[in-house]
């Protein structure tokens, strides 16, 4: 399955969820926005949200500081 991770194709085996994704990308599901496609994926739907041949993907992560 071939998408696109922040501008970047990237090839994965078998189909994943966004939960799925970002165990493998080693990223804290809580420190971080998702969008696939340009629309918004709540956090709440990151486990039965499914990538999909082709799909946008946007990996926003949060930074603090001041």
């Amino acid at each position: 399955m071939k998408v696109t991770i922040n501008g970047q194709a990237r090839t994965f085996e078998q189909p994943l969820t966004i939960a799925e994704l970002l165990a493998q990308l080693e990223v804290h599901p809580l420190r971080v926005a998702i969008e696939v496609n340009e629309q918004l994926v709540r956090r709440a739907d990151f486990a039965a949200t499914q990538i999909r041949e082709g799909d946008r993907i946007e990996v926003v992560t949060f930074v603090g500081g001041g």
